[in-house]
């Protein structure tokens, strides 16, 4: 008989920790994926490339808007995309500060490689996630609840109430 771990035994408490277990599965089994298909592809550009693929132009505070990062994570990101000749940027015509970003002709070759390869991850994403307590419902609850009001503010009040 398996016998949880320690964090697994933690509960709630390991919430992060698990998404995080949970997240780094999924990255590794989605990396094997674009292997199995001949396509050398980290899923960690997918938020930037998926987000160009709908927008081919935009700045880097759109880019971090769009896919929920801070600036730094998303300067972070870029720059290894830039470096594989993935994306370029140029500057802004009216706005010398802003840089603008779009994929390159190696980034539009790769955007066609692995876009019929998301329709197979969509599948198998679908069939993992196709449970009782289904868990892009909960992503999203969960989102929504966090909308409303933070972790740290529902600390507060629950010290603040006494319970």
């Amino acid at each position: 008989m398996n016998r949880p771990t320690s964090i697994e035994e933690a509960g709630i408490l390991a919430l992060a920790t698990r998404l995080q277990r949970l997240s780094e599965t999924i990255r590794k089994d989605g990396l094997q994926i674009y292997k199995d298909h001949g396509i050398d592809f980290e899923p960690k550009w997918f938020p930037v490339v998926y987000t160009l693929s709908k927008h081919p132009l935009l700045s880097v505070v759109e880019i971090a808007s769009e896919i929920g990062y801070t600036h730094p994570s998303t300067i972070s990101l870029l720059k290894e995309m830039e470096k594989e000749k993935l994306i370029r940027s140029k500057k802004d015509k009216t706005d010398e500060r802003k840089r603008l970003i779009q994929l390159t002709e190696k980034g539009e070759v790769l955007l066609r490689q692995i876009k019929p390869v998301w329709n197979t991850i969509i599948q198998a994403v679908t069939d993992l996630t196709n449970t009782p307590n289904n868990l892009m419902s909960a992503i999203e609850e969960v989102e929504t609840q966090f909308k409303t009001k933070s972790l740290a503010e529902r600390a507060r009040t629950i010290v603040h109430s006494g319970a």
